[in-house]
């Protein structure tokens, strides 16, 4: 196995801790759902199994991991759109 093949692998697990990690913490309620870290943690996470899908050939995989990284996206611009409408108001 290639130095490049471990990173690829690499990348993909810790994609696996990185968005487990996120579902635990928010399940144990350290974390919320439409919060900056635990959208960040998913985005992340899911770029990692797109990356690490779409090396290996797993494609329904790394489209679902596309949608979901985008999900988070959208996300964290309404979070943050909604935080900027609430400054606003005097």
């Amino acid at each position: 196995m290639s130095i490049f093949n471990i990173g690829i692998e690499a990348i993909g697990w810790t994609a696996a801790a990185l968005i487990l990690a996120a579902y635990i913490l928010l399940s144990l309620g350290k974390l919320e759902a439409r919060g900056y870290v635990y959208q960040w943690m998913n985005v992340i996470g899911a770029g990692g199994f797109v990356v690490n899908s779409g090396y290996n050939g797993a494609l329904p995989s790394a489209v679902l991991n596309i949608i979901w990284a985008a999900m988070g996206l959208f996300t964290l611009w309404s979070v943050w759109r909604a935080r900027q409408a609430a400054r606003a108001i005097p």
